[in-house]
């Protein structure tokens, strides 16, 4: 064998080792819950790693009979706040959880593997 040639054997098992590091970090991502807050914690979104909404609660503080219509408002706001807040610490677990996985495999897949 060239010492520039590939070991077969040796890289089908990286690759199935890191097959399997994949799919835990898949599954601790989807069991996985991270919020998000507005208005001060009046709104909490809850998503769990992969960013899916699993739970909205809405403080009955932050509803103002006085003013429906600002209120509805208001609260439409603070939900896509606390959503997108919530979305953006799933994209950081993401990151940390996954992460180490591209790196592992030169960044950019098979990258640094002669040949590829």
């Amino acid at each position: 064998m060239n010492p520039g040639d590939v070991n077969l054997q040796q890289l089908l098992e990286q690759a199935q080792l890191v097959q399997q590091q994949l799919a835990s970090a898949q599954q601790e991502l989807n069991d996985a819950q991270v919020e998000g807050t507005a208005g001060g914690g009046m709104v909490v979104a809850t998503v769990n790693g992969s960013g899916e909404l699993l739970e909205l609660t809405i403080d009955p503080k932050a509803i103002d009979p006085s003013s429906p219509e600002e209120t509805a408002e208001t609260i439409a706001d603070l939900v896509i706040a606390a959503v997108r807040d919530a979305v953006r610490a799933a994209g950081e677990l993401q990151q940390e959880k996954l992460g180490p996985l591209a790196q592992g495999l030169g960044g950019g897949g098979f990258g640094q593997l002669p040949g590829f």
